[in-house]
């Protein structure tokens, strides 16, 4: 099947012309089926769109039975076409009626065709349709055909992005490309909310695709080519990656990525076929993209996540633009969608436009969505390819407490999604009255609800939820959303806009907990096989002494004349404590003796993360003022599951007799010891979690603030003593894995209790 005279380029002009001629659709998409039939001289061309609901539909043909069109469907993964559909691959056959897979529509009159090339309507990565050609005799297509027919493909699928041929579609499920998609990922902050999509790296639109000067385009794309790879090596020589969050292992792959010869070599070959270089690179990124999709090695997975990132570097290099969003054009009700976000780049947002955002990565504990939750916006992480599954301006709607989001959806998902934000409002409204009321159980017991902050935009949510303080303020918030290491003066002006914020309430600081997955983009990454379990937290400040006496000093002085609490994450053994103490007195006599105000009462605690505290319990609570409890790293470390692995992280659950009896034995020794105690883990946000906790016998809580109303509101109906009774039964008798859930949620429900 050669081409005809003038081959592919002759074609993609011939198209151009097809595409800007003034016809309606269908009589567009038959110009061009019959253009591409000549010139590949080939007896059948057709093109089949996917609907809405996943069927594809013979939309035109140049060969078959002109009355087969929009009446001939097939499925996904059925006959030839939906093989080529569900795989995202080309396919060509000198017989295609002796494949398995293929499949008779006899109202096409096929049956007299042999030789068959099919290619996929791709774009960025997500499958539109297929275009085929077909001859009678036996024949072996050549690889310059198929890339020749991909070529063309691109171009048939840009007019279907356009959105011309919606109106050839059934109404009721409309093209592919427009269709409602449902996603669900991981829930990370809670809320509803509906708004339109903003893509946090725009999306570059290729609007010239077909090439006037090949020889041309093919210099633009090597001088793009090595301008990418200029700028990966100055920033791995310069070590400065502050910017984009990356560190050295990232870039490295990077750089060898953009030495890898085939990626070019397809590119250049799309090129060559007629494609102006952005339009190539699309091509290829499209192509490795719906690979991605289908791959579930997650090796394979990442390497074409990097070649992805690689191609979107080099497409805003070809079309000169940055490749962050810019943050002053935000339109009201906008939807942040981005692959990965850091929590400075959330920060720049403009919070009143913002009503939501949705991740492709993130888990519950990633540093993103604490901001989030800080900021109060619904957020959903771990949702398969959202990039490249919305458009700038889809209706989306996001739900932070079910993990869902909804994209494009219709009328009825929307009214449904409204009126449950309205019945959410009114609920918040209320837990707000609520804000003054004692947080004193139905039979008389006084618990302490606190608040987890790291951001000053946390702070005003101390009145606006009655809180009684900061359990936890994440002081590594600052030095992770900072372009450099925040200096001493920095730390302290925070820390003093902190106890200005929160008034006569109590602030308890935890020192710098970064290291494991909290790499400061400014630090250089340190090599470990178990970053959870390595170099990180106090281990760090202790090495690095200096860092920690800086921060303390800056706490000191900022806390002058008043009370401070500060508390040492990841401790391990009482001797850490005990050096972490020593450091802290140093600076206390430092700055008296220099003349500087100190803190009216300063107490000092440790997280209780590590299992080894559990076995240390009495020391701890005769040298330590106070212990806090951080649950996520506790079971992380108990069941010895890594919280960000999907395979495991729900695995064992918080309210497993193993993890309760520990809870359990570290309230009781506390209290019996004269220790004040507290817990500030994700558990503590959480109404039955939280219930099961005061039975245990903890009275101070420490949450996010949408937590508290909730919390609260259990609490006031909570008869403590009955249900720590019946918590003391249940842990006698459950078994060594046993959950508890099932029976202290029935608890709770019996009794009328809101959980």
């Amino acid at each position: 099947m050669p081409s005809a005279p003038g081959g592919p380029r002759l074609l993609l002009r011939r198209l151009r012309e097809i595409m800007a001629e003034p016809v309606g659709a269908q009589d567009r998409l038959d110009k061009i089926v019959r253009q591409i039939a000549a010139n590949m001289v080939a007896e059948v061309c057709s093109v089949y769109v996917m609907r809405g609901d996943g069927v594809l539909e013979l939309f035109a043909t140049e060969g078959l039975n002109r009355e087969a069109v929009h009446l001939t469907v097939m499925r996904s993964g059925e006959g030839l076409v939906g093989l080529i559909a569900s795989t995202a691959e080309p396919l060509a056959l000198s017989d295609a009626q002796s494949h398995p897979s293929f499949s008779y529509k006899p109202e096409t009159g096929e049956e007299i065709y042999h030789a068959f090339l099919g290619v996929p309507l791709l774009r960025a990565g997500n499958t539109l349709g297929v275009l085929v050609v077909q001859n009678r005799t036996y024949r072996v297509y050549t690889e310059e055909e198929v890339e020749a027919l991909q070529t063309t493909a691109m171009v048939v699928s840009e007019m279907l992005a356009a959105g011309e041929l919606q109106a050839l579609a059934p109404v009721e499920t409309g093209i592919a490309l427009r269709r409602p998609v449902y996603q669900k990922g991981t829930a990370l902050a809670d809320g509803v909310g509906l708004g339109y999509v903003v893509l946090h790296e725009p999306r570059v639109v290729i609007k010239n695709l077909i090439a006037e000067n090949v020889e041309a385009e093919l210099q633009r794309l090597d001088k793009a080519i090595g301008e990418v790879r200029v700028s990966i090596d100055e920033l791995i020589e310069r070590g400065d990656v502050a910017h984009h969050g990356e560190h050295r292992e990232v870039l490295e792959t990077f750089r060898m990525f953009a030495h890898d010869q085939g990626w070019l070599r397809r590119m250049r070959e799309a090129v060559a076929s007629g494609l102006t270089a952005e339009a190539a690179v699309e091509r290829v990124q499209s192509d490795n993209r719906a690979r991605m999709l289908r791959q579930t090695d997650p090796y394979l997975r990442e390497r074409l996540h990097d070649l992805d990132d690689l191609a979107n570097r080099l497409l805003f290099r070809l079309v000169g633009r940055d490749m962050v969003a810019e943050r002053s054009s935000l339109p009201d009700n906008a939807i942040i969608v981005a692959r990965s976000m850091g929590p400075a780049a959330l920060l720049d947002y403009d919070r009143s436009r913002l009503r939501g955002l949705v991740l492709e990565e993130g888990g519950p504990t990633s540093h993103i969505a604490i901001v989030a939750r800080a900021l109060g916006i619904p957020a959903v992480g771990e949702v398969s390819n959202a990039t490249s599954l919305t458009e700038p301006g889809d209706a989306i709607i996001v739900d932070g407490a079910a993990g869902e989001v909804q994209i494009r959806p219709n009328a009825d998902v929307e009214a449904a999604y409204a009126e449950k934000a309205r019945l959410r409002a009114k609920r918040q409204e209320q837990y707000q009255k609520l804000r003054n009321v004692p947080s004193v159980t139905k039979d008389g017991v006084e618990i302490t609800l606190q608040l987890n902050a790291g951001l000053l935009v946390d702070l005003p949510h101390l009145s606006e939820t009655g809180a009684a303080g900061v359990g936890l303020f994440r002081t590594e918030l600052q030095f992770m959303i900072a372009e450099r290491m925040p200096s001493a003066s920095d730390q302290q002006a925070l820390y003093s806009a902190v106890f200005a914020e929160a008034g006569d309430r109590p602030v308890t600081f935890r020192t710098l907990d970064i290291g494991g997955d909290k790499i400061l983009p400014y630090m250089q990454a340190v090599e470990e096989e178990n970053p959870a379990l390595g170099w990180r937290a106090i281990r760090i400040g202790l090495d690095r002494p200096g860092l920690l006496r800086a921060q303390v000093r800056a706490l000191l002085k900022a806390a002058a004349g008043r009370p401070l609490k500060i508390m040492f994450p990841m401790v391990a053994t009482c001797d850490e404590f005990e050096r972490a103490r020593t450091i802290v007195e140093r600076e206390k006599s430092y700055l008296s003796h220099h003349g500087h105000a100190l803190p009216s009462d300063l107490k000092l605690g440790v997280m209780l993360e590590v299992p080894s505290l559990l076995f240390q319990l009495k020391e701890i609570c005769e040298r330590a003022d106070f212990i806090s409890i951080g649950s996520n790293d506790l079971m992380q470390f108990l069941f010895a599951i890594d919280r960000e692995n999907r395979r495991v992280a729900d695995r064992f659950d918080p309210l497993s007799a193993p993890m309760l009896r520990a809870l359990k034995l570290v309230a009781e020794q506390a209290q019996a010891l004269g220790c004040q105690v507290t817990l500030c883990g994700e558990i503590g946000g959480r109404p039955l979690e939280a219930m099961t906790l005061l039975g245990l016998g903890f009275r101070s809580l420490s949450m996010s603030p949408a937590s508290i109303g909730p919390v609260k509101a259990m609490l006031l109906a909570l008869d403590v003593a009955e249900l720590s009774a019946f918590l003391h039964d249940e842990l006698e008798n459950a078994g060594s894995g046993d959950t508890l859930r099932p029976k202290l949620a029935q608890f709770a429900e019996s009794r009328g209790i809101p959980v």
